[in-house]
């Protein structure tokens, strides 16, 4: 019986910050570079910043142009789809003006994806795969499967996961599944 894989699609496949830190940047006059901002600065907004900020992501276009967040990412997630479900969990709800701009940025990078399988939600709670892949501890908190945490500078305290650094380490641990 194939097994089923949740993806995270913001700062798992997506370079999400690095365009949410330009857009803090260029908004609020300040010069952050990714490295800061990743690693907590984001959190340090003011109210009136975060408000701004958040109507910003609300254009229909903020996440049609991220970045692929690592360049193995479509190749491995295409080798998985052949033993394994492959489903896209984005939580959209918080930013519901992004659905267009991520279904696209999805149809660019990763159109072998059963359109069917793209999922938009708030909680991934609602997710019953076998295993999720996010960067949010609080996502994988809430889920009932195998949680994979995605490595990123603000999660390196969080433990209780197995913890993944990048695609390639990603690959090797479902190719090690299959044999078990």
């Amino acid at each position: 019986m194939r097994k089923s894989i949740a993806i995270d699609m913001d700062q798992v496949l997506a370079n999400f910050y690095k365009k949410l830190c330009k857009t803090v940047n260029e908004n609020f006059g300040t010069n952050y570079t990714d490295e800061e901002f990743i690693a907590g600065t984001r959190r340090d907004l003011p109210e009136e910043q975060t408000k701004k900020l958040y109507e910003c992501m609300n254009e229909p276009d903020f996440f049609r142009d991220l970045e692929i967040l690592d360049a193995d990412a479509i190749d491995v997630v295409q080798k998985l789809q052949e033993n394994y479900d492959i489903f896209i969990a984005t939580a959209a709800m918080e930013v519901p003006g992004s659905f267009n701009a991520k279904y696209d940025w999805l149809q660019r990078y990763f159109p072998f994806i059963n359109k069917q399988n793209i999922v938009f939600c708030g909680t991934k709670s609602v997710i019953h795969t076998d295993y999720l892949i996010d960067d949010s501890p609080y996502q994988l908190e809430v889920f009932k499967g195998t949680g994979i945490l995605y490595s990123m500078p603000y999660n390196q305290s969080i433990e209780g996961f197995i913890r993944m650094n990048n695609w390639k380490e990603i690959e090797a641990y479902f190719q090690e599944q299959l044999v078990k």
